[in-house]
This record gives C-alpha cells, structure tokens and sequence, in this order.
C-alpha cells in the first residue's frame, strides 16, 4: 500500500505508529532506551551496523558516537507504551523515509529477537501528517509532549484533567519524550536527538515552553 503523502524538503512533518493490533511495543526500560538510541544512530546518511550496536549496547554511550552527517532534524519525540510521536523535519530529499525505515526495521529487530518472536511489530506503514501552517506546528509540541499523561489519567482529554499538578509532575519526571530536554537545563546524553535549529523559536522566553504546554491541560480536546 503506497503511503500518500510526499515528503517535501525544508517542510515539517509529525510522524507516528504503532503496534500491530494495538500490540505494545515497549515492555520494559531497555526497549524504551534502545528505541531512544536508535533515534539517533538511525538518523544517519552512513550505514547502520548492528552488530556494533549489539557490542555497545548501552544507550548512552550509544548517543555519543560519532553518526556521520544527519537524514532528518528532530524537533520532539514521545514514546508511549503502543506507539510513537516524532515531529521531523526533512532537510535532504527522502530523508524522512530513509530515517524511519532505518528506525523501525533496527528496532523490529532488535524486539523480535529479545522475544522470540516473528512478524511485523508495527501497524503497516508509518504515519505522516503535513504540517503546513505555523499555528498546528506549535500546537504539535503541546499535543506530543501531553501525550504520557493518558498513563495516569486515560480519560483526561474527553473529561478534562482531573489533578493538574499531579499530571504537570508526571511529564516532569517522564523520561521517554523530548519534554525535560526543552524544560530542564540538565543535558542529559538524550538531548543530542534534537536538532531544534530548523524549527521556530517559540519558547525563547525562559518558562514559556512549560507554560505553553501545560494550558493546554485546560482543553478537552487536544
């Protein structure tokens, strides 16, 4: 099945997946941290060896090998415990196809062997959504990074937030998204995913990205 869409060069694109039959895809830390890696070693225009993987299999010493020359810019990831968020930006032509291609068959891979299992790990083709206006590119960065709160509060989104602080905390302390890279100012070995550069310097203001993404717990839809 031909994925419709058209990646274009200098655009922005929120990109997701997930499991098989709604199947989760991260059973424990190390698949979340290995997904996590592979962000960054499958955004590369070298070639991606396994088996160098398999020898250095920590996920923050992965992070700080060299990778040669990028396929993609990163502006924000989420993932949750059946599917993934990316907000990409394509800077060379099939980069995003290339990236993701690379991401989903190494960690495939690296799942089906961990498990003894076979077969395809994702729900098809990976999803693609233009982001062509400035207003749902920054809305993007709310709607990814709130996404972990439906871990403790499932409903929060067509009954409102039931405790505010409680979720505001819980993204605090949520490792597997880009969300403390943009709110803390520890550099933790994760934040070399991100190349923000490309995308629009909404949260110049110190404080501004934290209170831009928690108005909108006060939206049911989102």
């Amino acid at each position: 099945m031909q994925r419709k869409i058209t990646f274009t060069s200098g655009e922005y694109y929120h990109v997701y997946n997930r499991g098989t039959d709604k199947r989760v895809i991260f059973l424990d830390n190390a698949d979340y941290k290995r997904f996590i890696a592979l962000l960054y070693l499958a955004n590369s225009q070298n070639a991606l060896h396994m088996q160098s993987i398999k020898q250095n299999h920590r996920g923050k010493a992965l992070m700080k090998r060299e990778r040669g020359d990028s396929l993609v810019d990163i502006g924000a990831y989420c993932l949750m415990p059946n599917h993934f968020h990316i907000l990409l930006y394509e800077k060379t032509p099939g980069g995003i196809s290339a990236f993701m291609q690379k991401l989903l068959t190494a960690y495939s891979m690296y799942f089906n062997k961990r498990y003894e299992r076979t077969g395809s790990l994702f729900e098809g083709k990976f999803k693609a959504q233009h982001v062509d206006n400035d207003e749902y590119l920054k809305y993007l960065f709310a709607y990814i990074h709130l996404n972990p709160i439906k871990i403790i509060d499932p409903k929060w989104k067509e009954n409102g937030i039931s405790n505010k602080e409680e979720a505001i905390k819980y993204l605090e302390k949520y490792q597997f998204s880009s969300y403390v890279d943009y709110t803390q100012n520890t550099e933790r070995d994760e934040k070399s995913i991100l190349n923000t550069a490309p995308f629009p310097d909404y949260f110049k203001e110190s404080g501004s990205f934290e209170t831009f993404v928690q108005e909108w717990l006060t939206f049911e839809e989102i």
